[in-house]
């Protein structure tokens, strides 16, 4: 069985300590802040001592040496290691807030010499442009509107997934709170009927019976899950040939409670058989 490697990057207050708490939960064998000169080393150690499953955590305080990650992971890729890198996004919005409240300092708000000082937003867009070779093949998960215990979910669900060229993520969300960052193709379902002005069938999900058997009955719905699966088969071929790793498709209705669960729900379902598929539900998945 060969090596699994579990690379954790992404910006500063996005909850990169969150997903390598969870990998070590799901029994990673876990390094926080490697530097990218000892990634090979590490690895090479890991092989030795028999461990089949180890996460390491690389981020801007290594912003010298981040150029030689990508070169690192070909480099394993070739000699057989199963790779999935990560990384962690978050809007500037919300980054602001968390370091305001934990009052912590970003890692770039001084220079390496100290010489020169960056404002908090400044630091964040610094960091980006350092980090925007990382991002270009990683599985990107938006952390902006989601709690720490969704994260590790999220993160226990993509580890846990079958090995496959092309991992497809399908994930519903309410326009009201925002669009995911991660999405590479979003979808606006809003325009179909609404089961939330039927007062039997507003306190329920798009999981539950009685409001599938409503929007299954709907002609607009059916035309617009047939429509967004043909989309979808009809460019598959291309994003792995193109040796994509994860293509996310977000399903957005208002709420994020009754469309958008649905039509996430039927299209996982469509798309079982192609191989790794993972389903998400941004404003169901438990938050505390």
């Amino acid at each position: 069985m060969s090596l699994h490697l579990v690379l954790i990057t992404g910006m500063s207050g996005s909850g990169k300590s969150v997903a390598l708490n969870a990998l070590e939960d799901s029994g990673y064998y876990c390094i926080d802040n490697l530097p990218p000169e000892l990634l090979l080393p590490f690895v090479g150690l890991a092989r030795e001592q028999g461990r089949k499953s180890v996460a390491v955590a690389v981020d801007v305080r290594s912003a010298r040496s981040l150029p030689q990650v990508p070169k690192g992971l070909a480099t394993l890729q070739n000699e057989g290691v199963r790779v999935r890198s990560l990384f962690l996004e978050a809007t500037t919005e919300t980054l602001v807030r968390r370091f305001s409240e934990s009052r912590r300092r970003h890692p770039l708000t001084r220079d390496a010499a100290q010489t020169h000082h960056y404002a908090l937003s400044e630091a964040i867009d610094l960091e980006r442009e350092l980090l925007s070779e990382l991002r270009l093949n990683a599985h990107i998960i938006d952390t902006s509107l989601i709690r720490a215990n969704q994260l590790q979910s999220y993160v226990k669900k993509l580890i846990d997934a079958p090995a496959s060229p092309l991992t497809l993520v399908f994930e519903s969300f309410g326009f009201k709170r925002g669009i995911p960052q991660d999405a590479d193709f979003v979808f606006d379902v809003r325009v179909l009927p609404n089961p939330h002005y039927l007062r039997e069938l507003r306190p329920l999900t798009g999981r539950d019976a009685p409001v599938a058997a409503y929007l299954q009955a709907q002609p607009d719905v059916r035309e617009m899950l047939d429509r967004i699966e043909g989309f979808l088969r009809r460019w598959l071929r291309g994003f792995e040939e193109d040796q994509r790793s994860y293509l996310t498709v977000a399903i957005g209705c208002t709420g994020g409670q009754h469309r958008s669960v649905y039509l996430t729900e039927a299209l996982a379902r469509r798309f079982a058989a192609h191989g790794a598929t993972l389903l998400r539900h941004r404003e169901l998945d438990p938050r505390e």
